[in-house]
């Protein structure tokens, strides 16, 4: 296992390494929980699964292929434009 340093910044920010994102499967939106360890100087950090339907498990790819139907028969300027807003809600 080879360690990698981080500084916490001033707001108490940190960056998880791109290599431990992929590693460890962490994604854009995921919900993490930071437990303290039980030596009182370390840190664990649980990917969490909240949800209304756990039980049902992930959506299927129906979703996902309607979405990209969707977004290949908009124009390019229709496109921008919804990527615009999403970025935007999103940022909220």
């Amino acid at each position: 296992m080879s360690v990698i340093y981080r500084i916490m910044g001033k707001k108490g920010r940190i960056t998880i390494p791109f290599e431990t994102r992929i590693k460890l499967g962490f994604a854009y939106n995921d919900v993490l929980s930071f437990t303290e360890g039980r030596d009182g100087k370390s840190v664990i950090v649980r990917r969490e699964r909240i949800c209304d339907n756990c039980a049902k498990g992930p959506p299927d790819d129906r979703s996902l292929t309607a979405a990209k139907g969707l977004i290949d028969s908009l124009t390019e300027d229709q496109q921008r434009a919804a990527l615009i807003y999403l970025n935007a809600k999103w940022g909220e």
